[in-house]
């Protein structure tokens, strides 16, 4: 399910991108269409976001792709990065920073501070749910965001998880519960 979201909320959050015309040629003769001529880089935030990333680099294959690992302290819940690697030339790009989870808005703010820093200016930001708080904080910290999420769920428990949310959406994935 999570890479059908993630194709359906790619083609939303690069609808407007530029697009060139190319023939493409099939087994019963030529079709015209059209290919996104940005250059994108999809950066998934490790490990969650690497569920979404096939999907997108189905939908645009020539894009790049960078890394950032976030870990979430399960007791304060604040961000820390261990890990980036990110391409170079973020400042012309289209940046699409993957996260299937916005709760609390902290891990994505610290992601969206660190692209950034590494000159990104268009970037989107694409959740398959989100709670109210961290929609809000991202706004408030990075206003020109666009944000593309099919579910706002209603609230973050005392545990700082999405109600009803998901759970942990890594672990599922990766059955490590």
């Amino acid at each position: 399910m999570a890479v059908r979201i993630s194709l359906l909320l790619a083609a939303e959050a690069t609808r407007d991108l530029p697009a060139s015309s190319v023939t493409v040629q099939t087994p019963l003769g030529a079709a015209e269409g059209r290919r996104v001529s940005a250059d994108v880089v999809v950066v998934p935030v490790l490990r969650a976001g690497l569920g979404m990333l096939d999907a997108i680099l189905e939908l645009i294959p020539a894009a790049r792709v960078g890394h950032i690992g976030l870990q979430r302290d399960e007791s304060t819940a604040v961000a820390s990065q261990y890990y980036s690697k990110l391409p170079k030339g973020l400042a012309n790009s289209v940046v699409l920073m993957i996260d299937p989870m916005l709760a609390t808005g902290g891990s994505a703010v610290a992601a969206l501070d660190h692209l950034s820093k590494a000159g990104a200016r268009d970037i989107r930001m694409i959740c398959i749910v989100a709670a109210p708080e961290g929609v809000d904080l991202v706004q408030e910290h990075h206003p020109g965001v666009r944000i593309y999420v099919p579910a706002i769920d209603r609230r973050l428990n005392e545990h700082k998880y999405i109600v009803p949310g998901l759970g942990d959406f890594g672990d599922r994935l990766y059955g490590t519960l």
